[in-house]
C-alpha cells in the first residue's frame, strides 16, 4: 500500500525533476570542483599543490579502486548494509523508520547511500537543519531511482565518496585521508576507515561519541577488541586535536604554478616541468646560498628553458625557508641586470659592421656627460687595459669598451633592441641614456634568460609559453605566435662564440674559473650597482639556464661576484642537463667566414677569427684616431669636467685616475706624486690641476669639480 502510493506521487515528482538530475556519471565526474590546485611534472608526478577555496576542501576526485577495501567494508556496515540488494530505496528500513516513528522508537536510519548521494548532487534535495520536508524526501525516492537505473553501484559509491561533507569544511574521501591521516584514501587502515565511516553520521561529534561509533564498526568487521577500543579514544581525541594540514602533497613549484594557474584556472594539469631538475635545482641553490650565508645572502631564483620550445623545465622562484621574503617571486621580480646586457650591445655593433670580433676597442679612462654630471666607468678590477680586441673586452666584461660601443650605437637603438627581446624596459631611452650599457634598467630573470634563449635560437625571439603542456608545441595566450628575427644568425653566432671562449676570459677570470667547461657554453656573469644583485646566464646546445642570488630586499652583499655567487648554481645545473650527452658547438651559419688575424706590436695573440662575410681582416692595428684620444698633456679629466659622487658606491671605487704625459702632477698647487698617471681620492669643491715636466714647465692646466660627500680620506 505504502510502496504503491509513493510509487504514484514519485512519478509525478519526477515529471518536474529539472533536466540535469539525469546527468551522467562522467558528467558528475567532470563537474567536481576541487579547492586545490594540483600542478603535475611533464612525467605526471605532482609537484605542487595550492589552496584555492578558503571555504571548503576538496580534493582531486579518486577511483573506487584507489579507495582502501576497510574503508568500503566500515561504510556499507555502518551506513547501507543491503546496498547491493535494493535499487535506490531499502523499503524494510522504510518500514522499520515509520514503525518506530509511530510508536516513538529509535530505529536506524533509513536513508540508503543512493538516497544521501541524490541529495548531495541536487541542491534542491540538501538536507536542512530543520530535516527535509515530505516533497524533499520523496525527491530522493525519485532521483536515486534514476541513479540505481542508470548508474553502476561502483559508481554509485565512487561518486558518495567525492562528494560526501565530513568534517568541518572537509567534503570527499580524498581531502579527509590527506588533511586528517595524512595518506591516500588507499592507504586507510581499519582504524581510520571505521573512525572515517563514523564522521558520516554526525561529522562534527565530539571525539568519544566518534570513537565509541568508530569502536562499534571495527567489532562489526571483526576488527576490533574491548581493550582496542579503549586505545581508539585516545587516539581519536588527539587526531582531532591537531590541525588539519593547510598545505598538502609536495611543495617543489610554488611559484610557477601560480603562474600556470593563471592561464588555465584550477585543475590537475600536467606541466613541462622536470620533476627530478626542479628537485635538483631547489636543493643546488639552497646549498649555495647556505655557503654564502657569511656574506648577507639569503634569496636567489632560477629558471630553465628548453631552447627549441621554449619550454620551462625548472622554475625556483626563491630560498624558501631560507628567505624572509619567500612569497617574493624572483623568477619574475625585477632588478638590475649588470653586465649581463653587454652581449646584446656586441652583438647589434657585429650586426651594424660597426665592429669585428677583433676590432681594437679603447678602454682607457673616459667620462661621459650626463645630467648629473660626469659618468666614469670603471672595470671590475678597476683596471683599464688599454687597447684591446672586441673579444677579450666582452670576454673579460670590461666596462669602458662597453659604454664606447653603445655611445657609437646610440641609446636609443640599444633602448630598442633591448625591448624587441622582451625586456620590456620600464622607462625611456632618454632616461637611461649610455648608463644602458652597465644594466642601469630593471629586468626579471624570465625575460633576461628569454632574451639569452633567443641568441641560441640564432637570433629569433618567442615568448615563454608559460602553461606550455609537456610535449605541446603551442600553447594560449601565444598558440600562433610564430619566432620573430631580431637580430642576424651571424652576429648572434659570433656573440656566442665569444661567451663561450674560455681563454677570451682568462685576463679577468683565470683558465680555471667555474665558467670553463667541457662542452659547449655560452655564459656571463653580472653583478648590479654596490653588489644588490648577482647573475648567471647562458646557454648550452639544448638549454638556457638563468641564475640570480641576492636578497629580495634590495640590501648589499658583501664579497660576492658574478664568478662566486650565481656561476656556481649555474656550471652545475648545466653539468647536470648534459650529463648524459656532452653539449655540442653550433654549426657557422651561411655568410661566416674564418680568418686568421694577428695583432700589432702583439697586443693578442694570433687566432683564427670568425668574421661576417666582407669584414675580414688579416691584421689589426689601432686607427690614427684612436691613438689621436691619447696624445700628450691630460687625457684624463678634461677642462670643465664635473665628478658627481655616489653615496652607494665605496670611496675606494671613485677615485679620480689622472692620465697623461708623464711628468709633475700638481692639485691646486700641491704637489701629488710624478708618472703617466695617479689615482685621487676626490673631495668636493672647485679643482685647479697642473702637469708640469721635469724642467718644471707646465704642460697643461685645467679646471674640474667635485660634487656630493666628502670622503674621509684625502690624498693618493
Amino acid at each position: 500500500m505504502i510502496r504503491r502510493w509513493v510509487c504514484g506521487l514519485s512519478l509525478s515528482l519526477g515529471l518536474a525533476m529539472p533536466a540535469w538530475a539525469q546527468a551522467s556519471f562522467e558528467q558528475a565526474r567532470a563537474a567536481h570542483r576541487v579547492s586545490d590546485f594540483t600542478l603535475l611534472a611533464a612525467n605526471g608526478e605532482a609537484l605542487q599543490t595550492l589552496r584555492l577555496d578558503h571555504q571548503r576542501r576538496a580534493l582531486a576526485w579518486v577511483a573506487l579502486e584507489e579507495v582502501s577495501p576497510a574503508l568500503l567494508q566500515a561504510l556499507l556496515l555502518g551506513e547501507d548494509k543491503r546496498f547491493y540488494e535494493h535499487s535506490g530505496v531499502d523499503w524494510s528500513a522504510v518500514a522499520r523508520s515509520a514503525w518506530g516513528n509511530l510508536w516513538n522508537t529509535r530505529t536506524s536510519g533509513a536513508s540508503t547511500l543512493t538516497m544521501q548521494l541524490a541529495g548531495l548532487i541536487d541542491a534542491g534535495l540538501a538536507r536542512p537543519a530543520a530535516g527535509r520536508s515530505l516533497s524533499q524526501k520523496l525527491g530522493q525516492v525519485v532521483l536515486a531511482g534514476q541513479l540505481e537505473r542508470s548508474w553502476s553501484k561502483a559508481q554509485i559509491l565512487e561518486a558518495y565518496l567525492n562528494s560526501v561533507p565530513f568534517r568541518g569544511e572537509v567534503v570527499g574521501i580524498n581531502a579527509l585521508a590527506q588533511t586528517l591521516f595524512a595518506k591516500h584514501p588507499s592507504g586507510l587502515n581499519a582504524e581510520e576507515a571505521a573512525l572515517a565511516a563514523a564522521m558520516l553520521r554526525a561529522p562534527n561529534a565530539a571525539p568519544a561519541l566518534l570513537a565509541q561509533r568508530a569502536c562499534g564498526l571495527l567489532q562489526l568487521m571483526g576488527r576490533s577488541a574491548d581493550s582496542q577500543c579503549e586505545a581508539l579514544k585516545g587516539d581519536t581525541e588527539a587526531l582531532l586535536a591537531r590541525r588539519p594540514a593547510m598545505l598538502l602533497g609536495e611543495q617543489l613549484a610554488p611559484h610557477f604554478a601560480r603562474q600556470f594557474l593563471r592561464a588555465d584556472g584550477p585543475a590537475l594539469q600536467r606541466s613541462s616541468l622536470d620533476a627530478g631538475l626542479q628537485r635538483y635545482a631547489m636543493s643546488l641553490l639552497k646549498q649555495q646560498l647556505a655557503e654564502l650565508s657569511g656574506r648577507n645572502v639569503e634569496d636567489g631564483a632560477l629558471l630553465v628553458l628548453d631552447n627549441a620550445s621554449g619550454q620551462v623545465l625548472a622554475w625556483v622562484g626563491s630560498s624558501g625557508a631560507l628567505s624572509s621574503a619567500a612569497q617574493v617571486d624572483g623568477v619574475l621580480a625585477r632588478r638590475q641586470p649588470g653586465s649581463t646586457l653587454k652581449p646584446f650591445i656586441y652583438q647589434l655593433a657585429l650586426e651594424k659592421r660597426l665592429i669585428t670580433s677583433s676590432s681594437l676597442l679603447d678602454d682607457s679612462p673616459t667620462q661621459i656627460s650626463t645630467p648629473a654630471g660626469l659618468y666614469l666607468p670603471q672595470n671590475y678590477d678597476r683596471e683599464f687595459k688599454g687597447f684591446v680586441s672586441a673579444r677579450s673586452a666582452l670576454g673579460n666584461s670590461l666596462n669602458v669598451p662597453a659604454v664606447r660601443l653603445t655611445a657609437m650605437l646610440g641609446a636609443e637603438a640599444l633602448f630598442d633592441r633591448f625591448n624587441a627581446l622582451g625586456l620590456a624596459l620600464p622607462e625611456t631611452s632618454g632616461f637611461y641614456g649610455l648608463s644602458l650599457a652597465l644594466g642601469s634598467s630593471d629586468v626579471s630573470l624570465l625575460a633576461l634568460s628569454n632574451a639569452y634563449r633567443s641568441m641560441a635560437n640564432g637570433g629569433q625571439y618567442s615568448p615563454v609559453p608559460l602553461n606550455q603542456r609537456a610535449g605541446s608545441t603551442s600553447s594560449s595566450p601565444n598558440r600562433n605566435a610564430a619566432p620573430r628575427r631580431v637580430s642576424t644568425a651571424a652576429a648572434s653566432f659570433i656573440t656566442a662564440d665569444i661567451l663561450a671562449d674560455n681563454s677570451a676570459r682568462a685576463r679577468t677570470f683565470g683558465f680555471d674559473s667555474v665558467l670553463a667547461s667541457a662542452g659547449f657554453a655560452a655564459v656571463k656573469t653580472g653583478t648590479s650597482k654596490d653588489m644588490r644583485d648577482n647573475w648567471c646566464l647562458g646557454f648550452t646546445s639544448r638549454y638556457t639556464i638563468g641564475v640570480w642570488v641576492g636578497n629580495a630586499s634590495g640590501e648589499a652583499m658583501h664579497g660576492v661576484s658574478g664568478v662566486s655567487g650565481a656561476a656556481p648554481v649555474w656550471a652545475k645545473l648545466a653539468g647536470y642537463l648534459h650529463r648524459a650527452q656532452p653539449s655540442r658547438a653550433p654549426q657557422a651559419p651561411i655568410g661566416l667566414v674564418q680568418q686568421r688575424v694577428e695583432f700589432e706590436a702583439e697586443r693578442e695573440p694570433a687566432r683564427p677569427e670568425w668574421f661576417i662575410r666582407g669584414t675580414e681582416q688579416a691584421r689589426m692595428r689601432a686607427t690614427a684616431q684612436q691613438r689621436s684620444n691619447q696624445g700628450l698633456g691630460i687625457s684624463n679629466p678634461l677642462n670643465g669636467s664635473i665628478y658627481a659622487l655616489d653615496p652607494d658606491i665605496p670611496p675606494a671605487a671613485q677615485k679620480i685616475r689622472f692620465e697623461g704625459q708623464a711628468g709633475r702632477w700638481e692639485l691646486n698647487g700641491k704637489f701629488l706624486g710624478r708618472g703617466s698617471h695617479l689615482a685621487w681620492a676626490p673631495q668636493p669643491g672647485q679643482h685647479v690641476l697642473r702637469l708640469l715636466d721635469e724642467q718644471g714647465r707646465v704642460l697643461q692646466q685645467l679646471r674640474f669639480e667635485v660634487r656630493g660627500a666628502s670622503f674621509k680620506a684625502a690624498g693618493l
